[in-house]
């Protein structure tokens, strides 16, 4: 396939981009949302005057680039034919068909990881990555449907969040332009939290809500306000800073405190979130010892970015990072309003955690989130055990294993190809696993073999990724697709963390994932990694020595989010 015509050079890849001018709020941007330039002033209301020219678009984004550069010059081999695109295309969609568990088959075993890290790596994504296209030429609904080049790629597609552990998703432009509708709002230093509204006589909970303006959480981005889990996580970030100030007020002499300033609040919250991120999250989902050996220098990493031209790895952000897809819940224990005793609902479905947001419209036209609605964190973090015996058909307090199933709601989702007057686009949109094959087909993405071989690691054979003998639905797909030789990365690090337990990635899978953010941690020289910054030198939760915030319990814990 010959490269398209370009207008821009080759030596144009992952310029440095001046980190002051990534966006910092993103108010319309809706989860896999494509945006091109010119809807860039909307996504970024700070940047009305912006003109629609290429050079703009790259001074208020970031670049994506390959982490296995060397394998974008083998082709085929390395990745999925671009011969015959229509053949592989539809091979990927009955793939993807096979991969949503059935209601009344189910297969997706639980997993001993709690919920929580399932959403606090939804966080983190949006923390790190929001795409966007120029010109809809990175499309996954066009027909004819074609697998771009690398070059095309690394090109035309950019990052409108600065690839750093920054938090700008939560801080947006600042206290100093706080006072714009569309930004993040605050009370001199701290941040705002919304109210909740009335609810259910008899049902209150405490609580809060995220600042709101006509339904619409003015928050850094829009994206953290689509699942009621995700927004009730972004709220604890906005009391941790608040509460870092009330420790600063009851600590004013401590090293801790410094000069008390905004700059040292979110500074803190910084490191920790970071810290957590590595040492509780990562450790976690992806292997402990490969989590180790990148942090000691036992393993040579292949993301190695300088800091000037800090780029986000397609692979990553494309296909391994997928793999919370499959850790979500058709439904949660979500707080004491659900369960025994009475006529109550058992659980809290995935459908009405979308709708008890501001994206969802909130049911029953509340103005903010009902005060019968709250996270109890204790559920979603193992903190609080299961009763013994469990109340009658709620759902366990643990994610889905990470495999190759997902939840039913993940087949048709509710929120997604709103406003699509075309029924085939909708059907693409709403399918997540048929979307993350076909993206990650057209950004010429290696296969999870490729990628293996490039590590070091064995890759997997075809007994391991298919049952030829007595195959399923998926082994057939799998089988007719041509996908044992050379499998879509996403489907990989999935099937690979699947034949481990499901309880963590396996290794190709904990490789680009630990090695993309202790990577980008690296890459950024204020980060608690370059500034040898560890829990013990922040805030606490008491006077013990044990009382350090050094896990998600203990950061909600701090940020008061415990019922």
């Amino acid at each position: 396939m010959a490269a398209p015509e370009l207008d821009r050079p080759v030596e144009d890849e992952l310029e440095p981009v001046p980190s002051a001018f990534v966006p910092r709020v993103l108010t319309n941007l809706r989860h896999g949302s494509a945006v091109t330039r010119e809807d860039l002033p909307d996504v970024d209301p700070g940047r009305t005057a912006m003109s629609t020219t290429w050079a703009d678009v790259k001074q208020v984004s970031t670049p994506f680039g390959y982490m296995f550069d060397d394998l974008r010059g083998i082709y085929p081999g390395a990745h999925l034919p671009d011969q015959q695109a229509a053949a592989v295309v539809a091979s990927l969609k009955a793939l993807g068909g096979t991969m949503v568990e059935q209601p009344d088959d189910p297969t997706g075993d639980d997993s001993t990881i709690p919920p929580i890290y399932t959403y606090w790596g939804q966080f983190v994504d949006h923390d790190l990555t929001a795409n966007t296209d120029r010109d809809q030429d990175i499309s996954i609904t066009e027909i004819p449907f074609e697998p771009l080049q690398p070059e095309q790629v690394v090109r035309d597609l950019r990052n409108l969040r600065d690839p750093k552990l920054n938090l700008d998703s939560v801080y947006g432009n600042g206290p100093q332009a706080s006072g714009l509708p569309e930004q993040v709002p605050y009370n001199g230093d701290r941040l705002v939290i919304g109210p909740l509204s009335d609810g259910p006589s008899g049902n209150e909970l405490p609580g809060d809500d995220l600042p709101r303006l006509d339904k619409k959480a003015r928050i850094g981005d829009a994206r953290n306000d689509e699942n009621l889990i995700v927004a009730q996580l972004h709220l604890g970030f906005l009391k941790f800073h608040n509460a870092v100030l009330d420790f600063f007020a009851a600590n004013p002499t401590s090293h801790v405190t410094g000069d008390g300033s905004f700059a040292r609040a979110r500074q803190l919250m910084e490191w920790h979130y970071q810290w957590i991120t590595v040492h509780d999250f990562l450790k976690t989902i992806a292997r402990p010892d490969v989590v180790d050996d990148l942090l000691d220098g036992t393993i040579e990493p292949k993301f190695k970015p300088p800091s000037n031209r800090s780029f986000m790895p397609l692979e990553y952000s494309v296909a391994a990072y997928r793999f919370g897809h499959s850790m979500v819940r058709a439904a949660y224990d979500w707080n004491r309003n659900f369960g025994a005793p009475g006529d109550r609902r058992p659980s809290s479905s995935f459908e009405l955690l979308f709708l008890f947001t501001g994206n969802g419209g909130f049911v029953n036209d509340a103005p903010t989130l009902p005060n019968n609605w709250p996270a109890d964190f204790k559920r979603l973090t193992g903190e609080e055990p299961v009763p013994n015996p469990p109340s009658p058909n709620s759902p366990p307090r643990v994610a889905r294993k990470i495999d190759t199933h997902l939840a039913p709601p993940l087949g048709n989702l509710a929120n997604e190809g709103v406003g699509e007057t075309s029924a085939r686009i909708k059907r693409i949109l709403k399918r997540l696993a048929v979307r993350n094959l076909l993206r990650g087909y057209r950004l010429a993405l290696p296969t999870g073999q490729a990628v293996a071989r490039e590590l070091g690691i064995t890759p997997l054979t075809p007994d391991q990724l298919a049952d030829v003998e007595q195959p399923s639905a998926m082994d057939d797909a799998l089988i007719d697709g041509g996908f044992l030789a050379n499998t879509p990365l996403w489907f990989y690090v999935l099937k690979e963390a699947e034949l481990d337990g499901g309880n963590k990635l396996g290794e190709v899978g904990s490789r680009i994932v630990a090695e993309t953010i202790i990577g980008q941690l690296r890459a950024d020289p204020t980060s608690f990694i370059n500034q040898h910054w560890d829990p013990t030198q922040g805030v606490t939760t008491g006077p013990a020595s044990t009382d350090v915030v050094d896990s998600i319990k203990a950061f909600l814990r701090f940020a008061d989010m415990h019922p």
